[in-house]
């Protein structure tokens, strides 16, 4: 069973996974489909067209707008920003518009970045506290600065890796012992 405190606005239509907690002065949208065992911190808004996997941890003041998918495991850190329209204009409606953004399994983003519409961050990857990323972000990726560029790789724990950007090699996460392995440019985890 979930729990909704009693402050929040859940529109009637909205999908809530069980186990999910929804705090203070939240709003979620009809349409918004939100998995199991999610948080969604105090003044949070969720719109119509946003699916939100499970294990899902979105942070205080928040708003997560039509055409946003975040999978399972994405951590939105307190104030970060998502976008939907490239153009936004007061006096021009740009609603059939609207860019799709999509936020792969296990991602963190930090604290105040923004995410401009129309991108796609990897799996893993970590965008820091006050980046704005504005193209998409690869796989295990570290992300700082504005404009957004690439500082290093994370593991799935999210230790920073031994890797070079650009040459290929492996590295072990100091806090898991599991093994990546960066080849052409691409980082992946080494199944044992």
């Amino acid at each position: 069973m979930s729990f909704v405190h009693k402050t929040a606005i859940i529109d009637d239509g909205a999908t809530i996974g069980e186990d999910s907690r929804i705090w203070h002065w939240v709003h979620v949208c009809s349409g918004a489909v939100i998995g199991k065992g999610c948080s969604l911190g105090q003044n949070v808004f969720i719109g119509d067209r946003v699916i939100i996997g499970d294990n899902v941890k979105i942070q205080n003041n928040v708003s997560v707008y039509d055409n946003v998918t975040l999978e399972d495991d994405v951590f939105c850190g307190p104030s970060m920003v998502f976008t939907n329209v490239y153009n936004p204009r007061s006096a021009v409606t740009r609603k059939d518009e609207y860019h799709c953004t999509h936020v792969l399994r296990g991602a963190s983003l930090g604290a105040n970045c923004t995410i401009v519409c129309g991108v796609n961050v990897g799996r893993y990857a970590f965008v820091g506290a006050g980046t704005v990323v504005i193209r998409d972000v690869p796989d295990y990726a570290l992300m700082v600065g504005v404009p957004a560029r690439q500082a290093g790789w994370v593991s799935e724990y999210g230790v920073r890796l031994e890797l070079s950007l650009q040459e290929d090699g492996k590295a072990v996460c100091q806090a898991t012992g599991e093994q990546y392995r960066l080849e052409k440019g691409i980082c992946r985890k080494i199944d044992p």
